[in-house]
């Protein structure tokens, strides 16, 4: 079985899959900047909640929509506390907001 790396394209029907993304942001925002999250605490919130494991499937949506986030410049993924490419993100990772984002997302 292949490896799934944050730019894996498979399994979603939107590329740019808008909940994932904002499932990511969402948390960002309410952790507050230069606080991290776990991809698996967004996983979670896109998959409702539940009590079950059930929520595991969506974390390969949650790992695409924060590579393109990242290349996006509107979050940063980090292994270790350091800020690594899209394409070097797998096993432990954390997602933070881009330190420009706070801005960006204030301009509007």
């Amino acid at each position: 079985m292949p490896r799934l790396t944050m730019t894996d394209p498979t399994a979603s029907p939107d590329p740019t899959d808008p909940a994932a993304a904002e499932a990511i942001l969402t948390l960002c925002r309410a952790r507050g900047p230069a606080k991290s999250i776990c991809p698996t605490e967004a996983a979670r919130l896109l998959a409702g909640h539940p009590q079950d494991l059930s929520w595991r499937a969506s974390l390969p949506r949650i790992k695409r929509a924060a590579a393109r986030l990242a290349q996006a410049r509107i979050i940063d993924i980090l292994r270790k506390g350091k800020t690594i490419a899209p394409a070097d993100a797998h096993g432990v990772v954390r997602l933070r907001l881009h330190n420009d984002a706070e801005q960006i997302e204030g301009a509007g």
